[in-house]
């Protein structure tokens, strides 16, 4: 009988679809861990496939594929080296299956199937993968493994019908996108499983960014007794041993790495960066380029762009009108200057004298309004999109969450760009995020220590400066009220006399909730971002365009 198992939690970044590269990502995490003197290697969930990896595991070439780099990993396994355990989308009598794969001995030992099938929120496999029964446990080296996969593992039926049949161990690989809430929801979630079997649980997470999605890892030893054996970091890869050992009770953990939680803000703003980093990197951008305006949104967006990328990778844009304010060119430098990036100024007004030229017989008799304000932003859509065109840099863009809810931003304009970072940050954390940043160096950042944008941009009314004084409050309730508003709508679900009851005035939640519904088609046409809350657009919020129910007054 086993005393003694030595489990590797593999916190990896795959990339979907190269299927290549994550056999040689696990190649290396598996020599890694036989370094440490590992028995198994225990990875995240479909870290071959990459995960969410979507409607591309239809394709037979890619299910082949993934197959092939399973068989080709587990002949490794021969050299007498640790056993690996390793997800794939796997077919099996014509279904496919999101499978958790023993390696060992030089052949794929045991196959087990996830039962509980996500499709709410970010989740859709219901559309790809087949659910599979009610699974039994792995057995490995004389030890019971259960292996609830993912989603499994939220469901108590899954964790009981292991425990009946044995399970010693449950270890449950993930692809558990982060959210401001999720480490919390996680171990409340541990904590129930363990209340109802009596087993630890090994929790191992994938890490990096997928398009919108940023996995946070965080994995996790859960031991017996509701202790917290092993923490692993967030946002980084990591490879982490772990010591059981048989008593007279079960199997224990001894302890291990601990790395504390970062705190709320430090964690969104790692969010940005790994989901910013790995876009960047896994599409093969060579950089970024993005317009400073001198406002808060656009040095935000640019210090994170540094730290995720480091200074040589970001080029900064000025495109003053007529209405830029000397502190906009100010500040905007100030920032270029402080974050070491290179930096120019293109202005617009020869553009706008252009339009306003061309289109003069067609207005004619029309007063000026916010069409000649549009046409401003879309002379800076156009310039950064040939300047993208012409360096191959990919194009940020700078809006936030608040002024995407009410439509505040304009198509082709200002929404120009193929990422923005500040896609689920609202404008008040957005000013949260800006003097975190300017007291804290974050871990891993490759930017500079020290102060990144000037204290007037934080300070300074936002201001769009399409016209003249022209403040964002002239069109919007103030960011305080609004954000509160907009939390309510979106994140809550919540109905007018509810969002009212908190203190908020009736006609401008109305208002608001008018503006949320009329955006949708905006927002359609809005590139990723990270997604940072537990609603995001786009991933998790999906409502019609054509949409005829109103708020009750």
């Amino acid at each position: 009988m086993t005393h003694e198992l030595k489990i590797a939690l593999a916190q990896l970044n795959p990339t979907v679809g190269d299927v290549a590269g994550n056999l040689a990502m696990l190649r290396r995490a598996r020599a890694d861990a036989a370094g440490k003197g590992a028995d198994l290697v225990f990875c995240a969930e479909a870290t071959m496939s990459g995960y969410p990896a979507e409607d591309l595991v239809l394709k037979p070439a890619f299910q082949q594929a993934c197959r092939q780099a399973v068989e080709d990993l587990a002949a490794d396994t021969a050299d007498g080296g640790p056993a690996i355990m390793v997800g794939a989308p796997w077919l099996d009598d014509g279904k496919l299956m999101n499978a958790f794969l023993l390696l060992e001995n030089g052949k794929v030992a045991a196959a087990r199937y996830k039962h509980e099938l996500p499709n709410y929120g970010v989740f859709d496999e219901k559309r790809v993968f087949a659910a599979a029964p009610l699974q039994s446990p792995v057995h490995f080296r004389g030890v019971k493994l259960g292996v609830p996969i993912c989603e499994d593992l939220w469901f108590s039926d899954v964790s009981e019908c292991l425990a009946e049949s044995g399970a010693e161990i449950l270890l449950c690989p993930n692809g558990s996108p982060f959210d401001i809430h999720k480490m919390d929801q996680r171990l409340n979630m541990a904590v129930a499983r363990q209340n109802e079997t009596g087993l630890p649980i090994v929790y191992v997470n994938q890490v990096g960014g997928q398009d919108e999605l940023v996995f946070d890892g965080g994995s996790f030893v859960f031991d017996r007794g509701r202790q917290v054996k092993a923490q692993l970091p967030m946002f980084r890869e990591t490879i982490a041993l772990t010591h059981w050992r048989r008593t007279n009770d079960g199997w224990t953990c001894d302890p291990a790495l601990m790395s504390p939680e970062p705190a709320l803000l430090e964690k969104i703003y790692q969010a940005m960066m790994l989901g910013l980093q790995d876009y960047v990197r896994k599409n093969r951008f060579p950089g970024v380029l993005l317009g400073l305006s001198g406002g808060i949104d656009s040095a935000l967006t640019a210090a994170v762009a540094v730290d995720a990328l480091g200074p040589d990778k970001v080029h900064a844009v000025m495109m003053p009108s007529p209405y830029t304010s000397a502190h906009s060119l100010e500040d905007a430098a100030s920032c270029a200057r402080l974050l070491g990036i290179t930096y120019e100024t293109i202005s617009i007004e020869p553009a706008m004298q252009a339009f306003g030229q061309m289109l003069a017989p067609s207005f004619k008799g029309r007063a000026a309004d916010t069409t000649e304000e549009n046409i401003q932003s879309r002379a800076r859509g156009v310039t950064l999109m040939a300047l993208s065109n012409k360096l191959g840099y990919m194009l940020l863009t700078t809006g936030n969450k608040s002024e995407m809810s009410v439509g505040y931003a304009t198509l082709y304009g200002d929404m120009c760009g193929g990422y923005s970072v500040l896609k689920d940050i609202y404008k008040m954390t957005v000013f949260a995020l800006c003097r975190w940043r300017n007291a804290n160096h974050p871990a891993g950042a490759l930017g500079p220590q020290g102060p990144v944008m000037p204290e007037r941009v934080v300070t300074k009314p936002p201001s769009a400066e399409l016209k003249p004084n022209q403040t964002d409050q002239d069109s919007l309730p103030p960011y305080d009220v609004l954000d509160g508003i907009l939390e309510g709508l979106v994140e809550g679900e919540m109905t007018v006399d509810e969002i009212a009851a908190k203190g908020y005035d009736r006609a401008t939640i109305v208002r608001v909730w008018r503006m949320l519904d009329l955006a949708e088609y905006k927002r359609r046409q809005a590139p990723p971002g990270v997604k940072i809350s537990s609603r995001a657009f786009g991933r998790d919020r999906r409502y019609p365009i054509t949409n005829g129910f109103k708020a009750k007054v």
